[in-house]
Parts: C-alpha cells; structure tokens; sequence
C-alpha cells in the first residue's frame, strides 16, 4: 500500500509539471501573438543582460589565464632543457661548474614556485568567482518560468471575472492560485533583484585583485630570475678569462658570388667543376749552344718575370733580353746553364692551332692566347669584369701589368663582342677562370 502511495505522488506531481509546461507553452504563445499582456521589468532585463555581460568576460579571462600557465610551463620545461644543456657541456674541470649546476637548480624551482603560485593565488580564485554564475544563471531562468506563470494565473483570473456567467468558486480557487504564484514569484525576484547589482559591482574588485596577483607575482620571479641569470653570467665570465686565448670569434662570410676587389678570389661555378687553366710543361733538358736562334728567348733568372709573349710562344724576345751588343762571354754564362722552357700546348679550333703564331693573326685581338668557353652563367659585379653566358667563347689575352693579376682570374674578350666592333679597349675584361673551360 505504501508503493502505491509513493507511486500515486509521483504520478501526480508529474501530471502537475506537465500541465504547468502545458500553461506556460500557451501563455508564451499568446504573448508573443499579443493576445495577453507581459510583466515587464525593466530594470531586472538590464541586471540579467550586465550579468551575461560578466559571465562572458569572467570565461574569457578564465580561458585566458589557463593559456598563460601553459605557457609558463611551456617555458619552465625550454629552460629546463637549456641549462640540462649548458650542464653537459661544461667539462669538470671547468671553473664554476658547480656553481653553474646550482644555479640550474635554482632556476628549476624558481619556475616551479611561479607556476604554482599563479595557480593559487590567480587560478583557483578565478574558479571560485565564476563558480556562482551557474547557480544565478539557474535562478534567472526559474524566476522567468515563475513570471509566465504568474502571468497566467493573472490572466485566467480576469477572465473568469469578466465572464457573463460567474462561477464563484472558480474565481476564488483561482484567485487562491494568482496570490500563490504572485508569492513565488516575488520572493525570487527579491532576491535576484540584491544579488544581480551586487554581482556586478563586484567584478571591479576581482580584477583589481586578480590581476594585481599575476603583476606582483610576475614582478617578484622576474627579479629573482635576473639575479640567477646575473651569477650565472658571472660564472661565464670568468671561464672566458681563464680560457680566453680559446674564444672563438665569429666571422663575417663574404657572399659565394661576390669576389673581393682588392684581391679578387673566383666564385666557384655552380657544379664545382675545377678551374680550366692553360696546360703548362716545364722542360728541364739542357739546350747546346748551338741549338740557339737569333729569334729565341734567353733563358730568365728565377726573380725574372715571364713575359706573356713567351707563354703565349711568340717569337719577339721578351724584355730584359741581352741585345746584339752585349757581350759574348755572357752569352757562353747563359749557354753553360740549364734552359728552363716553358711551353704551352694551344687549343685547336675548327682543325685551326690557335697561339703561337696566331698571335700575329688581323682577326685575333693582339697578344691573344687561347680561347676558353662559358660553362655557367656569370654575373659581373665590377665594370671590370665580362658578364658571361654558357656558352660564351673569350678570347684570352694576357694583362697590361702582369702584377694586376689575381689568383683565378683571366683577361680576355667575348669572341661576339672582337668580331663586331674590333676594339680592345671597350669590350675586353676579367673573368674567374673556373667559371670557363680551355677549348681544345
């Protein structure tokens, strides 16, 4: 019998709540439709929309401040690693390395100390503030059903008083009902109307507070970190004086295509090919006196230069050469010695020898040499140099002033730019010589 009864309460009171969403659903309709007036308060409507307002912010800075810690841990665990680092690194037999070590563990939990207290003292209350918005948020809306049902019970008062045929026990039970939901009502309305206000004046106070928290706490770890960092250069510094004579300096490196001008350096070509050079031999036999011509070159003293005559195999003697009126004794010295000659082995184009006697040519540039073609682009950075193209065939010539020649670079003109215009002076330049390769 007692289940029986449990279940009659249970099946009533939920036929009660069904029939109360059944009113509330009709009046909310004929609001909407205009067919029965609302209860407006104003007022309220303003405190429910700035605690919306709150609410909103309160998430936001909550959201925020956890994205923060994260960071805060983020960047204990970087620097955790960093000077894990710098602690393998430093060789026992360093100075300062324990004091090194300790100020890692210092930093360690120092960041420790910091996320923590951000945690306490900014996280935690963060939480408890907006721990009471779900409750007031709950409130509001059940003070905005207990409305509608004041409303209707208002309603449905009226018009059983305004019926032609009045029925007087219905009028007071619904009376009886209006007094009842109209209690109700005012009793949460009451409340929220002290709370809402008190919530939001609130929020001023929190911030301050809040925030004050994370500036001091942010202010005070800031501080002991500089002084940690402050020993920790301390401890640096004086390795370095110990060890000075091994600090390693940091260069400037000059760009791959950029060759200096007082002491030109070719690029290297793009493939790293080797630089194309004329192909030299040195010939150590001694020659008889007799093998000499009245055209032939003297053999030169080491401190002697070479004439790019000579390297070129012409036959005018080259400067510095004894002349017919010398004396023949020292013509017997310079016999008696061994000859050093250099020959060169010049290219052959199109079954043509190029050099040698070629030098004297009307087509050829005077002085010329051999011919080197383009393998890679080049870009001229001076006015002195030729801008080359792969494929571009220069006629090689030797310097005006053999000491203006630096290492890996050539003289020369494009074979284009010879053929067209047949002045020297406009169109010849230098070029790195690993850029080219000898025509054979």
């Amino acid at each position: 019998m007692a289940e029986m009864g449990s279940k009659g309460v249970t099946a009533g009171k939920i036929a009660s709540n069904v029939q109360k969403k059944l009113t509330r659903a009709q009046e909310k309709v004929l609001q909407k439709l205009g067919k029965a007036d609302e209860t407006k308060d104003e007022q309220f409507e303003q405190c429910v929309q700035n605690f919306n307002k709150q609410l909103n912010e309160g998430t936001r800075l909550q959201k925020d401040l956890r994205t923060y810690l994260a960071s805060v841990k983020a960047m204990h665990e970087a620097s955790k690693k960093l000077n894990e680092c710098l602690q393998e690194v430093y060789e026992p037999d360093w100075p300062g390395r324990d004091e090194a070590n300790k100020i890692a563990e210092n930093n360690d939990l120092l960041w420790m100390d910091y996320h923590q207290k951000l945690v306490d003292q900014a996280l935690l209350t963060m939480d408890t503030y907006l721990g009471q918005f779900p409750d007031i948020k709950s409130r509001i809306a059940k003070r905005g059903r207990k409305l509608v049902d004041y409303d209707s019970a208002r309603h449905h008062y009226e018009s059983l008083q305004t019926a032609k045929k009045k029925d007087e026990a219905k009028i007071a039970k619904a009376e009886e009902e209006l007094i009842k939901a109209q209690k109700v009502f005012e009793e949460m309305n009451v409340d929220l109307q002290e709370e809402l206000p008190s919530l939001w004046n609130s929020r001023v106070g929190f911030y301050v507070n809040t925030f004050q928290s994370i500036a001091g706490l942010e202010e005070n770890f800031h501080k002991e970190m500089s002084k940690l960092n402050q020993n920790l250069s301390d401890v640096l510094v004086s390795l370095e004086k110990q060890h000075g004579s091994n600090t390693f300096t940091v260069k400037a490196q000059p760009s791959d295509n950029t060759p200096a001008k007082e002491n030109k350096s070719p690029s290297p070509p793009p493939d790293g090919s080797p630089a194309a050079t004329p192909e030299i031999r040195v010939n150590h036999e001694p020659e008889p006196a007799s093998a000499a011509t009245p055209g032939a070159a003297l053999p030169k003293s080491p401190s002697q230069p070479t004439e790019a005559s000579e390297v070129a195999g012409g036959t005018q003697p080259a400067a510095g050469a004894q002349e017919p009126g010398e004396t023949a004794a020292s013509e017997a010295a310079s016999s008696s010695l061994p000859a050093v000659v250099v020959e060169t082995f010049p290219a052959a184009v199109n079954g043509t020898v190029e050099g040698g006697s070629g030098a004297a040519r009307s087509d050829l540039p005077p002085g010329f040499m051999f011919k080197v073609q383009a393998q890679h682009d080049y870009t001229a950075t001076d006015t002195d140099e030729l801008q080359l193209k792969a494929g571009d065939v220069v006629l090689v010539i030797p310097f005006q002033n053999p000491e203006e020649q630096d290492e890996g670079w050539l003289m020369g003109v494009k074979e284009s730019d010879w053929n067209q215009h047949k002045e020297l002076e406009k169109c010849r330049g230098v070029f790195p010589e690993n850029f080219t390769e000898r025509v054979q």
